[in-house]
């Protein structure tokens, strides 16, 4: 399933970049313990990733990671503080 995973992460990766607004994206793995994927993302304001989160390859992600993944996906909206 990690492959599967992967390849799911992976094909919202391009189509992200391509955003107004997003500054970047990043896919990393723990090095430690079960696989476990991170995407970091870091935008020009909030409206560009409201918008980014209903875009179609997103919902998509969102919904078919169930299929693959063995814990449900979990998201946290930070700002830099240093």
């Amino acid at each position: 399933m990690r492959e599967d995973l992967l390849r799911m992460l992976t094909q919202v990766i391009e189509p992200t970049r391509a955003e107004p607004g997003c500054v970047r994206i990043n896919i990393y793995e723990s090095t430690v313990g079960p696989t476990c994927f991170y995407i970091h993302s870091e935008w020009a304001d909030e409206a560009s990733f409201e918008t980014h989160a209903r875009m179609p390859h997103i919902e998509r992600l969102a919904h078919g990671i169930e299929e693959v993944a063995t814990h449900s996906l979990q998201a946290a909206r930070t700002i830099k503080v240093m």
